[in-house]
Order: structure tokens, then C-alpha cells, then sequence
């Protein structure tokens, strides 16, 4: 795992899938030696900056590297809309690549679909699930679950401790689930200006390690992985 921002990436089915696009995913997936030009399938669980910030710098860096082929965008409500204003901050270099460099139109590549709890998508043998989770004040937050031939992965998404995640991960191969260090948060709080606020989001919205392990033990997940770590 790794700390927060959050982004991960999943080669599942065939597909390359990014999960949520915290600043840094471009470069992190770059480091990789993934061909930004393959990306195929990108999922947000949520709107916090953390998760969606370089969404479209992540697209418009693989298009400027010679993306040609779609690419969907799967989010909860909101996602259109940032894409949307993405689009028009980035007008004057998007028609200006288009008409210079004879590049597609990004927004013809790009399809965005807003996705609630249940069925996400089944395509090609690739089938998602969403379950909302307990991620306060935020009511859109969805941990997802990835399902091909017999396997599955599961991401937890940012959640309080939250029992009926197990029914919705019973099984899956691995389970990555954020995790929080208790004895971090006053160091961490220390370090900000709204520390007591901070300090009341943080436990009433995300899931201490070892709560993470009774999840993962509960579902009878063959792996746990942490990510999200707070503090970090």
C-alpha cells in the first residue's frame, strides 16, 4: 500500500484499470512502464481531491502521448461535471492540438458514465460492483469490486469501519482496504491549523488497521493490502 494520495492500478481481465487518480497517478503509472496510451478503464470512487484531482491531467497527458482509443471514466454523481470544466480550463490547448498536431478530440475519446450502488459494468467477462460506504460527510462513496473468471478484488474506498463491507468482499482474492494508525493522528493533527476538526473527520470517516484486518478476516479475503495510510 501507500500512502494517500490514492491511486492504484489494476491489470485485471485483460484490462488496464486505474482506481481513483489522487495527484501523482500520471507519474506513478508512467514509473511503472505503463504506456499511457493503453489506459482503457478508469473508476473514482469518490470526489474528494485525493481521488479525482489529476483525473483529467492523468487523460489529457495519455492524449497528448498518442491516445487514440476510448477510454471510459466510471464515478459517482459529479464526475461529468468536473470532466465538463476540465474540458472547457483546457479549451485553448485542446483545439489548438487538434487543429496543429491533427490529434482526435479528447471528448470524443472520453465517455463518462455515473455509476451508484449495484451493478456497475459487465463487459467482457469484467463485471463491477459498487456498495456505498460510510465516508461522512460525503454521501457518494463507493468501495468497488472487480470480478473475472473466478477471481475478484475488492477496494474498500476511504470508510469508517463498516460491517457490511465483509458481505460485499466474502471471498475475494485480495482485499485493499484503507487503513489508520491511531497512534499517528495526534502527530498528524499537530501539523495542521484545524487540527481538532481534522481530528473529528478522521475518526467518524475512515477505518483504523486493525479494523481493516477484522473486515478482511470476516470476508475470508485471501489478502489484505492497506492503502490510504494515515498518517503518512
Amino acid at each position: 500500500g501507500g500512502p494517500w494520495p490514492s491511486s492504484s492500478l489494476l491489470k485485471f481481465g485483460g484490462r488496464t484499470i486505474v482506481v481513483d487518480c489522487g495527484l501523482g497517478v500520471t507519474r506513478g503509472l508512467a514509473e511503472t512502464g505503463i504506456s499511457l496510451k493503453s489506459l482503457d478503464l478508469v473508476f473514482i470512487t469518490h470526489l474528494h481531491s485525493d481521488h479525482v484531482l489529476e483525473l483529467g491531467p492523468l487523460i489529457h497527458t495519455a492524449w497528448t502521448a498518442g491516445l487514440a482509443t476510448p477510454v471510459t471514466v466510471f464515478g459517482p454523481p459529479g464526475t461529468g461535471h468536473y470532466w465538463r470544466r476540465f474540458c472547457q480550463a483546457m479549451e485553448f490547448d485542446i483545439e489548438i492540438r487538434i487543429v496543429d498536431e491533427g490529434r482526435p478530440d479528447i471528448q470524443d475519446l472520453v465517455s463518462i458514465v455515473e455509476f451508484g450502488e449495484g451493478l456497475v459494468m459487465e463487459e467482457r467477462g469484467l463485471k463491477v460492483l459498487a456498495l456505498r460506504v460510510d465516508h461522512p460527510p460525503v454521501a457518494d462513496c463507493f468501495a468497488l469490486r472487480f470480478e473475472h473468471a473466478g477471481q475478484s478484488v475488492v477496494f474498500s474506498a476511504d470508510t469508517a469501519f463498516f460491517p457490511p463491507l465483509a458481505d460485499f468482499a466474502k471471498g475475494a482474492d485480495i482485499l485493499v482496504h484503507e487503513g489508520m494508525l491511531e497512534d499517528g493522528i495526534e502527530r498528524l493533527v499537530a501539523k495542521t491549523g484545524n487540527g481538532e476538526r481534522l481530528r473529528e473527520h478522521l475518526l467518524a470517516s475512515h477505518t483504523f488497521a486493525e479494523e481493516a484486518g477484522r473486515i478482511a478476516s470476516d470476508a475470508g479475503a485471501k489478502r489484505l493490502v492497506l492503502n490510504h495510510l494515515i498518517p503518512a
